[in-house]
């Protein structure tokens, strides 16, 4: 007879975030292996992981019990009781020494419970929270059914009465919960870890469940699945509380007992109470959940009256119909061609027969809307621009006809899965179209979605070392062994220790790491710590854009929740807690509202344009084929278009010399890891320009991948080829591409067989088929989708044209757009020189909130625009203490009674509120005064007595001072109220420049009037590899393994230059001095680490707004790009004029290659400087057509492309 077994009820999963280190999938695999029937879940005050849980039970064979460890309020959850001292997961104390919250244990019966469980979640977020959600006894009542609670652990309310001695006030509470629960509906709880409350309230514990005839319930607080494991949950509590594991004083979990013990331990551990055991396997037993997956639950839209089918579904079929043929007539004219109705007939007929009608009636009533408020919308995004109806309901504006996108890439009719239309919008109002939704369809009917941060490897490598108590350098060392991203994906710690399926390429890459394991005690502690850590949550947040929308209450579905975070309650979203995966598969409609900036950047663009030059472009109609776009965008200046704007891209784009639409978006889907690491966008562009043959492994690829020069770029042309030659529908063809995306062999190895038998029945013969598949498989994983490639094409279009045409606008537009982004606004300002476009200081006299553009005369009269060539002003909002308040009330002054005059006059006129000191001060600083004559030193020194003379004359005239001067001439008392003959003189001297710059940079963030670089850009540039913002256009988590001719590799040493800012040093915890600082140069700035070693050797050079040159090592700490110095020194930069360029290459090294290249990338860097080249002893000056500007990347570009040395500094 078998020992009898348990069920662990009292379970904490990674979801009780930097608390719970056990693994969803761990813990059912362990209860498994102990031959336990169920399970059971307990996050702290949450459901996050119910979903993943009842899955991962449900495939495994054994009994989820769905619940949660709520917090409770003493009383009601309304209440905001002051605390006293610390608030920790104990509840804290609060006056009359009850706690902010206890704990309650409660599990759902039934699905009736399971959904109480999601109303009480939910009504302790949105109704309870204070430093946690918490419970009440009311809600407690009103949503008991279905619900089995317990008496909880150490923090439950019972157990603080006990621990308090008082066993009445303990009786009552457990009686209160019985009675709200039914005498078989509550457990009182035992657990032993050992501790000594524990064995202080146990037999109080049972001699209550004696006294109100309530059965007992044996748990174990797990909070991590394995005994071994305490030491990663140790390391996580201290990545929690920033604390070091040896740190005595820090918070912890007594001994290692907090585990998934087997059901042999927890009965040895109950010997002499077997019955609380037992009764695990009775509420295992009694548990029986049901959760609803894949049955669509959409949101009625109303049809009208005159659509008359039986069903709903048929109604809104119908109308649906009627609206696309209406439509289709707008699109395309009368009559509407056959093709298009025949497309229109046939993707209709498939939404229908999946109902999806009513989803597409909800998009289209969210754009109506959008566009009916004057709210720009993105031209497609994602597949839906494959979808025919949704172009003729203005869903998309791309034809899917004219650039052959596929419906079936869009909605498969094969595979039953919820269409997903991702709407963009301009980013100032997504919250606007979220309310909008809220208001249609009922606010607790929508709620923004839920996502989850996890450890990733290095990080948790990072994490580990410090927790240990190790230096920085140990776990940056580990860190850099790990393998490089390959093909965009991480590489697990396991897999790099051992052979797993599918890391292969990433544990050959890992031998370094394997060897610091074998052969360093201090990295094999910190790697079985990491292993702990990774994939861990690490915490929830808002995703960008997923919203749900529901046709009952979403509490009906899911749990949701809302975090104040300080702000007031009823302003913070309400959240799902369960993830964008759980809230699709239980059939919910989860729809993208995605703000997006550069929507934004156009809207604002044609605004300028229309208040400059009194038109307003058509940019939706904008003409495709534009001479001066494609120029611009041939010389790579394409700095601030959307997709393009990145260094490796825009070398990309002067070699491929885009010529048409087609060739943007083709830019759009090739420059991604992917296609980068198959040389795929190397392969376009020589194409395209000739430097490579196109051939066809047949002619009638040609008809498909002509477009693309021979190259499966798209995942449409794999899915057009399995057509045309295996036969396939596209159906079919939509499945072949996701099977080799999974990268399954079984599935790809059944794909192939079908593929091969296809084409010879298609009459194309076995061998092309399998080297057809061959080209497919690899191809099929990294191929990208065609109609998000033209719908974000043509908004990198729209942004190109609108700088081509309208540099001044599209700029100031830009920097709107990025104001609390330094880096992006430095970037931008650094375009705005190379344009030579001027963006000038703020000015009380013609700035306004934000960046405009300024085709004034300079008095703050606007010209139209030619009559000047344009200016920028920056935005009074964005200087550091003035708020979009104080700026709306001078701009309002100024705009009412025109210009001010001078200082004085500005603090006569302006409201009261806007003479704030530290505001004047910030204006001063900034330069928002020097359009009026007065240097800012001069008037920093008398500002503050000017405006309280003004204040004072202003009181006294509000007190009605002024009116025994009745009797005085107009002018006389005018001069009352004013400065008249009593102004204070503001003294004529200035600040020298460097202190300028320095206040400056102090109120906007960034050097503006000048900068200590201006004029050096050059011979920086021959001293360096690569600009930061060589460094900052690389994605720091695709950065790692990047090819070594990219900047921002992972590891990779460079050479940079830029200016020292914010320096701050410190000691180390051995007492050794370091240092870190930003390093800022024209385009960007990068945070340095100057460890003690480096800082011995340079610390010396080292002071704020020094110039130095500095080698460095490419550092991801915390996922955020930085450097590690190596060396520092400080040039001798002479400003530049038409400094020569000199190249330096032994004669052996002049290939016809080489020297196509080199050519090529001095044609792509036009400018004044001549090119000198020293080959062997001779000196060569090239003709002046290869003249180049040398100060934007071109010799980091050629450094890749001849060597480091051959650039002669």
């Amino acid at each position: 007879m078998a020992p009898p077994s348990f069920t662990h009820l009292h379970t904490h999963t990674e979801f009780s975030m930097l608390d719970g280190a056990a693994r969803v999938k761990d813990l059912v695999q362990a209860a498994v292996a102990d031959g336990q029937p169920a399970l059971g879940i307990t996050d702290h005050g949450n459901m996050y992981g119910v979903l993943d849980f009842y899955a991962a039970c449900r495939e495994a064979g054994i009994n989820p019990v769905i619940g949660t460890e709520a917090y409770m309020a003493a009383e009601s959850r309304h209440e905001r009781p002051v605390r006293r001292g610390k608030v920790d997961d104990t509840g804290g104390d609060v006056a009359g020494g009850e706690k902010l919250y206890y704990h309650l244990t409660l599990l759902a019966e039934s699905t009736e419970g399971y959904r109480n469980l999601l109303k009480l979640s939910s009504a302790a977020y949105l109704e309870g929270y204070y430093y946690k959600p918490r419970l009440d006894w009311e809600l407690l009542e009103r949503h008991n059914t279905g619900l089995i609670a317990t008496t909880g652990c150490l923090g439950g309310v019972v157990l603080q009465a006990l621990l308090a001695d008082d066993r009445i006030k303990a009786e009552a509470l457990a009686a209160r919960l019985q009675d709200i629960f039914g005498r078989d509906n509550l457990f009182v709880e035992l657990q032993d870890h050992g501790l000594p409350e524990q064995h202080k309230t146990n037999p109080a514990l049972v001699e209550i469940a004696r006294r109100i005839g309530a059965p007992l319930l044996a748990t174990n607080d797990s909070h991590y699945t394995h005994r071994e494991d305490h030491v990663a949950h140790d390391a996580l509590l201290c990545v929690q509380t920033g604390a070091l594991i040896d740190d005595p004083k820090r918070f912890k979990f007594e001994g290692e007992e907090h585990y998934l013990k087997s059901a042999a331990e927890m009965r040895q551990l109950f010997a002499e109470l077997p019955e609380a055991c037992d009764n695990t396997l009775l509420i295992a037993e009694r548990a029986s959940v049901e959760i609803d997956f894949g049955r669509p639950s959409l949101p009625r839209f109303p049809v009208p009256d005159e659509f008359t089918g039986v069903t709903y579904e048929e109604r809104a079929a119908d109308y649906l119909r009627s609206l696309s043929i209406e439509g289709a007539k707008e699109r395309y004219g009368l009559p509407v061609p056959a093709e298009v109705m025949t497309r229109l007939d046939y993707e209709l007929g498939v939404i229908r027969d999946m109902g999806f009608s009513a989803y597409f009636l909800v998009v289209w009533d969210l754009i109506r809307f959008a566009r009916s408020r004057g709210i720009r919308v993105g031209p497609g995004r994602g597949s839906a621009a494959g979808c025919c109806v949704a172009y003729c309901l203005q869903i998309v504006d791309l034809d899917p006809i004219r650039y052959d996108l596929l419906f079936e890439r869009f909605l498969n009719p094969g595979r039953v899965q919820m269409p997903d239309i991702d709407m963009d919008f301009d980013e100032r109002y997504r919250g606007d179209m979220i309310k909008y939704a809220a208001d249609r369809y009922g606010s607790d009917h929508v709620a923004q979605i839920v996502t989850f941060s996890t450890i990733k490897a290095r990080a948790a490598v990072r994490d580990a070392a410090r927790v240990l108590g190790y230096p920085y350098i140990v776990g940056d060392k580990i860190a850099k062994a790990m393998p490089p991203l390959l093909m965009g994906r991480d590489t697990p710690l396991a897999a790099c220790l051992a052979r797993t399926d599918g890391h292969d390429d990433g544990f050959a890459a890992a031998g370094e790491l394997r060897a610091m394991y074998d052969t360093d005690p201090e990295a094999r502690r910190v790697i079985d710590v990491a292993k702990g850590l990774e994939g861990l949550r690490r915490q929830d947040g808002i995703h960008a854009a997923a919203v749900v929308i529901t046709d009952e209450p979403v509490t009906e579905y899911v749990p949701v929740q809302r975090k104040p975070d300080g702000n007031d309650t009823d302003d913070a979203p309400i959240v799902t807690q369960y993830e964008m995966h759980g809230v699709e598969d239980l059939g919910l409609l989860k729809m993208d509202f995605l703000g997006l900036r550069n929507l934004s950047v156009i809207e604002r663009t044609l605004d300028l344009i229309e208040i400059s030059t009194g038109t307003r472009p058509d940019i939706d109609g904008v003409d495709l084929d534009d001479p001066a776009t494609f120029a611009m965008l041939c010389k790579g200046d394409s700095m601030g278009v959307f997709q393009l704007e990145g260094g490796p891209m825009r070398s990309l784009m002067r070699s491929l010399a885009p010529t048409s639409f087609d060739d943007v978006a083709a830019l759009v889907a090739l420059y991604r890891p992917g296609p980068m690491a198959a040389n795929m966008h190397r392969d376009y562009a020589d194409r395209k320009n000739g430097r490579q043959a196109v051939t066809y492994l047949h002619p009638d690829l040609e008809e498909i991948l002509g477009d693309t020069y021979g190259l499966m770029i798209y995942q449409e042309s794999v899915m057009r080829v399995a057509q045309k030659f295996a036969g396939y529908t596209l159906s079919e063809a939509d499945n072949l591409r996701k099977a080799c995306g999974k990268k399954i062999r079984a599935l790809i190895q059944a794909e192939r067989e079908k593929f091969v038998a296809g084409c010879e029945a298609e009459g194309y013969g076995a061998v092309l088929g399998t080297q057809l598949f061959d080209i497919i498989e690899p191809f099929a994983d990294y191929a990208f989708n065609k109609s998000h490639s033209y719908g974000y094409g043509f908004i990198a279009y729209q942004t190109a044209w609108l700088k081509a045409h309208y540099p001044v606008q599209y700029l100031a537009s830009l920097l709107t757009s990025v104001k609390d982004n330094k880096d992006k606004t430095a970037v931008y300002l650094s375009e705005c020189r190379s344009l030579g476009i001027e963006v000038l200081v703020p000015d009380v006299n013609r700035s306004l909130s934000e960046f405009a553009a300024d085709f004034s005369d300079g008095t703050g009269t606007l010209g139209a625009q030619g009559d000047s060539p344009g200016a920028i002003t920056f935005g009074l909002a964005a200087v550091r203490n003035v708020g979009e308040g104080l700026v709306a009330l001078i701009v309002a002054e100024r705009e009412g009674n025109g210009p001010y005059v001078d200082f004085y006059d500005f603090c006569q006129r302006v409201d009261p509120q806007v003479l704030n000191k530290r505001t004047i001060e910030s204006l001063i600083k900034a330069g928002g005064f020097d359009s009026l004559g007065h240097p800012r030193r001069g008037l920093l020194l008398v500002f503050e007595d000017i405006v309280d003379r003004t204040l004072e004359r202003r009181r006294e005239h509000d007190a009605g001072v002024v009116s025994l001067f009745a009797t005085l001439e107009p002018e006389t008392a005018g001069q009352a109220t004013g400065f008249a003959d009593t102004r204070l003189p503001i003294p004529d001297t200035e600040f020298d420049k460097a202190l300028r710059l320095a206040f400056e940079k102090e109120m906007l963030g960034l050097y503006l009037s000048d900068h200590p670089l201006m004029g050096l850009e050059g011979s920086l540039a021959r001293l360096t590899d690569c600009t930061l913002a060589d460094l900052r256009d690389i994605d720091p988590e695709a950065s790692v393994g990047l090819p070594a001719g990219v900047p921002g590799g992972e590891g990779q040493v460079r050479m940079v230059g830029g200016v020292v800012t914010e320096l701050a040093r410190r000691y180390t915890k051995k007492g050794d001095l370091m240092a870190t600082f930003v390093l800022e140069d024209l385009n960007a700035s990068i945070e340095v680490f100057v460890f003690p070693k480096s800082m011995s050797d340079y610390g010396a050079l080292l002071d704020d707004d020094a110039i130095v040159v500095l080698k460095g090592r490419v550092d991801l700490r915390d996922d955020r790009l930085k450097l590690v110095c190596m060396e520092i020194q400080r040039p001798e930069l002479s400003v530049d004029g038409s400094t020569d360029l000199r190249i330096s290459l032994p004669l052996n090294a002049l290939t016809d290659r080489l020297v196509d290249g080199l050519k090529r990338l001095l044609r792509e860097h036009p400018g004044d400087s001549p090119v000198f080249l020293h080959v062997g002893e001779k000196v060569l000056r090239l003709p002046s057509e290869f003249n180049v500007d040398s100060r934007r990347g071109l010799v980091g570009e050629l450094r890749v492309l001849l060597g480091p040395h051959a650039i002669q500094g």
